[in-house]
């Protein structure tokens, strides 16, 4: 059923603005959440523990009562206070399915009684209580979505209309997204990265007016000698295209997150998702034919962590980690980008391993300058936004280098660690008929016989919720014990 725009509200774009340089900053400082009595959940899927069982939810629509309730609660939503009122009736309903738009409305809601309330009514709806014992600014909400995530509810009928009434109120321009029913965005796992979308026009060197990451159009590239300026055990993201190297600074694409590019006269897209330790490396030019080029930008959304992208010229979404577009003219035309391998190495490694290689300008040939430590150890102590369950096999924020094999049927992942260990060795690295091989002092994969499987690094959080029937390298017992 199509449910009437009966509740419409905008935020100021001033108001959004400060409120996304407030969440940032917040986020800056979260942590993990602190321990757990039983029965109650704190940042689970950051930590490793154990979820409770999943509430059962009824599969039908919801009762008019709740359904008024819920067009009040958000009507109110950017009022100064929610409506208490229609979160009580809300909260008597049950229906753990209405915790993906309590978890949405906790995304936007400042500490205090409002958050107070909104944990509440989760606990009403699920019988688990939800929160960090310590208080930090935004892990109620972090803790709530890990754990909807790991039960993987479905999500209540007309959930994305009511949650684009939410999120446009902060951000119109993601209007073309939310508006198209036919996209496979799963909307439950869509949160706010804190920033606004980067709608500049190609080749805009300048900063977002107003808060949003930045892509980088076409840097100026510089060869090796005159890359002194990057120190050489500082990370690069290096691709090599038509027997062209390029690296890519970590610092840079901290500041940016997007670049586009042409190298060995290919159009490539180059995201970088911060939150999950992943860049990588896409064709533009590997459209069909008769559709344009996409020009990459990053949208301020995040899925699971995973930063959104989207093509700035369809307004299409495309699933960062895949290439596949989810949403708009280009999921029409079923576009799925071409892939191109991504290493990260040292700099002073990568252009051992390839002296003709090129470096990003200092500058980015925009004349920015670039601090050194963009990020200052942000996510050192674990996801900062909800990832759910993970894959116990490895840490969370284990670095893999992932492919898949090229019949596209299996996911095969290496941890760096110890794959570059028993590269060390002299020992082959060989998985589901992959073999990761050394470049610089990172890692690309090849098939056995030597032929280039586009691959890249990412964190185990990250590879393994996209691929979760993921063959893992391990190395050989025999010779890890010498």
């Amino acid at each position: 059923m199509q449910r009437a725009a009966s509740t419409r509200f905008r935020f100021g774009r001033a108001l959004a603005t400060r409120l996304a340089l407030a969440v940032s900053a917040t986020l800056l400082l979260a942590g993990c959440g602190a321990g757990a009595e039983p029965r109650t959940v704190t940042d689970a899927g950051a930590t490793g523990q154990s979820f409770p069982a999943a509430p059962t939810v009824p599969d039908g629509s919801l009762d008019p009562a709740v359904e008024e309730a819920l067009d009040g609660l958000l009507e109110s939503a950017t009022s100064g206070a929610l409506d208490r009122e229609a979160l009580a009736v809300v909260a008597d309903s049950g229906d753990a399915r209405l915790g993906w738009l309590v978890s949405d409305l906790l995304r936007f809601t400042q500490p205090g009684a409002d958050e107070d309330a909104l944990v509440s009514t989760f606990a009403s709806l699920s019988g688990v209580e939800a929160g960090a014992e310590g208080g930090l600014p935004g892990s109620s909400w972090q803790a709530i979505t890990d754990l909807l995530i790991a039960w993987d509810l479905p999500a209540p009928p007309d959930y994305r209309e009511r949650k684009a009434e939410l999120f446009l109120a902060i951000e119109p321009a993601w209007e073309p997204f939310f508006s198209d029913a036919d996209s496979e965005i799963d909307w439950r796992l869509l949160s706010w990265g804190g920033v606004l979308i980067d709608d500049r026009a190609p080749g805009d060197p300048n900063p977002c007016p107003e808060s949003c990451i930045p892509a980088l159009d076409d840097p100026a590239l510089t060869p090796a000698a005159d890359g002194g300026w990057y120190p050489d055990e500082e990370a690069i993201f290096g691709v090599l295209v038509g027997g062209e190297a390029v690296a890519f600074p970590k610092n840079i694409m901290e500041v940016h997150e997007m670049v586009n590019v042409t190298i060995g006269g290919r159009r490539l897209g180059v995201p970088y998702c911060t939150l999950c330790g992943s860049a990588q490396a896409y064709l533009l030019d590997s459209v069909p034919a008769g559709v344009p080029q996409p020009v990459l930008r990053t949208s301020g959304l995040l899925s699971r962590s995973n930063k959104v992208m989207y093509d700035l010229e369809s307004r299409s979404v495309l699933d960062t980690f895949s290439g596949r577009a989810l949403s708009g003219p280009l999921q029409d035309a079923g576009v799925t980008l071409e892939q191109k391998s991504v290493v990260v190495s040292t700099w002073g490694a990568w252009k051992r391993a390839h002296p003709e290689t090129q470096i990003v300008a200092e500058d980015g040939g925009i004349g920015r300058d670039y601090p050194a430590d963009p990020l200052g150890g942000r996510d050192d102590n674990g996801p900062i936004f909800p990832v759910g369950d993970v894959d116990p096999r490895l840490p969370v924020q284990a670095n893999v280098v992932g492919a898949i094999t090229p019949d596209g049927r299996r996911p095969v992942a290496f941890p760096v660690e110890g794959a570059m260990a028993a590269l060390s060795a002299g020992e082959p690295v060989v998985a589901g008929g992959l073999e990761a091989v050394a470049d610089g002092d990172g890692l690309r994969v090849e098939t056995v016989g030597g032929r280039e499987v586009p691959s890249h690094q990412a964190f185990w959080f990250a590879w393994s919720q996209f691929h979760p029937d993921t063959e893992l390298w391990e190395p050989n017992p025999a010779a890890a014990g010498g």
